[in-house]
């Protein structure tokens, strides 16, 4: 029985399928998503698509990512969010020409039922984005904050990196969760094309949305299996590299 994270994806489906396809997935393996299956790249309503199969055969987890809010919104009520438009939210509508009222309605309530995070029986926290309080998800007054917030990733990117877990000034963030797993923020931001770990903390975006790559890891080995640029695979688009 493996654990498989597998970061932002950005409606690479391409993308996607070369890292499953590596994986050599079993029916007794869990895959945990960690959120932003939309906008970017032209196949987003494809990605959903396929992922919906997928969970009907595997076990699977998919976090809720702030794209993901707005691809729903939009589903819903028909809301185009100013900023998620210009952020691969036309793209994802354009993926969608074709599908009809009642695929829509599917996709719909598969984004409805996916959860903010997901702690597993080791304690280990899969979530997309991050969280700010000192009690841990669970006491968190704002669930917005879940797909959105980067002063986690930001706080480890400024620590001592010698600092010890046994001393007072340790975050106590961090020592709630035996390991955190996060997406949002692209490594590749920091010229980094590999999953970036600081502490107990995990960050798997690996850039997909832009000039990157997707990434899957195996939470228990820590072994790393990642997809082509998303820009070889998809050589007339530009993703979100505007």
């Amino acid at each position: 029985m493996r654990t498989f994270a597998i970061g932002d994806i950005h409606g690479g489906l391409k993308a996607l399928l070369q890292v499953l396809n590596q994986l050599e997935i079993t029916e007794k393996d869990t895959l945990i998503f960690m959120g932003d299956y939309v906008d970017g790249w032209s196949e987003s309503a494809q990605v959903i698509d396929f992922l919906m199969q997928l969970s009907q055969k595997i076990n699977c987890i998919f976090i809720k990512g702030n794209h993901d809010v707005w691809c729903e919104d939009w589903l819903k009520n028909g809301t185009v969010n100013a900023s998620w438009y210009l952020h691969g939210g036309k793209e994802t509508m354009d993926s969608y020409e074709g599908f009809s009222r009642n695929e829509r309605i599917q996709h719909l309530q598969f984004f409805e039922k996916m959860p903010l995070y997901y702690i597993d029986n080791q304690n280990r926290l899969f979530i997309h984005a991050g969280f700010t309080s000192l009690y841990g998800v669970q006491r968190e007054l704002h669930e917005g904050i879940f797909n959105t917030d980067r002063s986690l990733w930001e706080m480890i990117l400024a620590m001592d990196k010698n600092l010890e877990k046994t001393s007072p000034f340790f975050p106590k963030r961090l020592q709630l969760y035996h390991e955190i797993f996060i997406g949002h923020t692209p490594t590749t931001n920091y010229n980094e094309p590999l999953p970036m770990n600081f502490f107990n903390l995990w960050n798997i975006d690996t850039g997909a949305a832009f000039k990157g790559k997707i990434t899957a890891i195996n939470v228990d080995t820590k072994a790393i299996f990642q997809s082509e640029n998303l820009p070889f695979l998809y050589p007339n688009e530009k993703g979100r590299n505007k």
